[in-house]
């Protein structure tokens, strides 16, 4: 007898145990997992992802669980929606998805119908030129580079964009330009090595920070007529986010985009939309770069947004343009 019910309760504790795992899994389950892929570790890019997993994870109490992704950039970001499966999301600036639809650039010998599953969610802070000259003056016109020994680097949007800015606005030939090897603009410019250098992330960036904490630092202004003719978007960089730059600074931007794909169910397209805007002051607070984000810069996404997100928006009463539904 005693041996029976021994056994029973052995069998009934293997069957709460079992039932506790089950739970346990289930509970498990509950939370959604995102993959986040925006830049490589140690770039602004990378640090905002940081932030926003982490606003993420405190505004749905862990039901969603962002995780980061290392990247080489955004061309590989697109390229990786043909093979991913679930929640993907990245971050791209909209013109390369156009061009990833259209079958067109990088995406020319890749085209893949899945390009056409992108959709959109959220706009991330943009990608800033800074046309940084050492010297006390605080703001600039793009005259003042005149002369001046200047590193623009290369390969990158930054280099690609000042290379543009200094023929458009006829300084090719009044600028000497560094060779781009001397490594990093902020050492070489607080060494003298280099007069100017240019650098293009969100602001405040931490490179023209460091630089403006040791030295005194300009950065140039462009009028509405210059940025006009650059074609590209306008960017204000308010007074006082570098030290000893008190005024606004008018510059161009390369607008950077959270996008997803149709394998992103509505609800957690909403959930994770809606968190975003709800929690970016508060992100703000801790990374001035967030401040920068309005509702506005949905007029810059292209391609259209998840059905999701736009509840979302729908509901917020924030305009969205008919070519985003």
């Amino acid at each position: 007898m005693h041996h029976s019910v021994r056994l029973l309760r052995r069998t009934l504790g293997v069957t709460t145990a079992t039932l506790a795992l089950a739970a346990a899994a289930m509970t498990a389950h509950a939370e959604t997992r995102v993959t986040y892929k925006s830049a490589s570790a140690g770039t602004a890019y990378y640090q905002m992802g940081v932030e926003l997993s982490e606003a993420v994870r405190q505004g749905t109490d862990d039901a969603i669980i962002l995780t980061l992704e290392e990247s080489q950039g955004s061309v590989q970001n697109v390229m990786e929606v043909m093979a991913r499966q679930g929640n993907y999301v990245f971050t791209t600036p909209p013109a390369l998805v156009e061009q990833a639809m259209a079958g067109e650039g990088p995406f020319a010998e890749r085209q893949n119908p899945r390009f056409q599953e992108i959709r959109g969610l959220f706009p991330i802070p943009s990608i800033t030129m800074h046309f940084v000259i050492a010297g006390d003056g605080g703001v600039t016109d793009m005259a003042a580079l005149e002369g001046k020994h200047i590193l623009v680097g290369r390969g990158t949007f930054g280099a690609r964009e000042a290379t543009r800015y200094l023929a458009l606005f006829g300084l090719e030939e009044k600028v000497r330009i560094a060779d781009a090897s001397i490594g990093s603009g902020p050492d070489a410019l607080k060494n003298g090595q280099i007069d100017a250098f240019v650098t293009a992330s969100s602001f405040p960036t931490p490179n023209v920070i460091e630089t403006a904490a040791s030295m005194p630092i300009t950065l140039v202004s462009f009028s509405d007529e210059q940025i006009a003719q650059t074609g590209a978007a306008r960017q204000t960089i308010p007074g006082g986010t570098y030290p000893g730059v008190d005024q606004d600074v008018q510059t161009t931007s390369l607008p950077v985009i959270a996008y997803t794909t149709t394998q992103m169910d509505d609800d957690t397209a909403y959930t994770l939309t809606k968190t975003f805007w709800e929690r970016r002051d508060s992100m703000a607070e801790e990374a001035a770069w967030w401040s920068s984000i309005t509702p506005d810069m949905l007029s810059n996404m292209t391609g259209t947004l998840h059905p999701g997100a736009l509840r979302y928006y729908e509901e917020a009463g924030v305009d969205v343009s008919d070519s985003l539904r």
